[in-house]
């Protein structure tokens, strides 16, 4: 008797599975980012080929921080956002996400939410900012 899941394989490439759980919008960057040493399985880098399973770590180096994320189940459609935790684990400590929101908060053009347009005057000291900043 077939059940609900028994669609879902039970190992998958793993540049597919990084597409399928949104952590590269396209499956090119995620085959792009195994080639280039940015994902690793047990600290060593692998291959776009290889095959993941339940259970497997991933450390995914994403710019500035790095994304650890452990295997649930592994898939091969694209699912939405609001079903990625039923695939995926993220094991990814704060102190990475603390690096991005510093990051965000350091440009000079960045305006936290609901503050509404720059006056006159706020938008020509951005302007100083980012000409200051432009090492061109």
């Amino acid at each position: 008797m077939p059940t609900a899941l028994s669609h879902l394989p039970e190992s998958i490439r793993i540049d597919k599975w990084l597409w399928a759980v949104r952590i590269y919008k396209t499956r090119s960057l995620s085959t792009e980012a195994c080639r280039a040493g940015r994902v690793k399985i047990a600290g060593q880098a692998v291959k776009p080929s290889r095959e993941i399973h339940a259970g497997d770590e991933i450390t995914v180096h994403l710019g500035i921080y790095s994304k650890t994320v452990r295997v649930i189940m592994p898939l091969h459609l694209r699912v939405s956002a609001a079903l990625v935790p039923v695939y995926m684990d993220d094991l990814t400590p704060a102190a990475e996400y603390d690096k991005l929101k510093i990051q965000q908060d350091m440009k000079p053009g960045f305006r936290p939410r609901g503050l509404g347009r720059p006056t006159k005057r706020q938008r020509r000291l951005i302007d100083r900012l980012k000409k200051t900043k432009d090492f061109s």
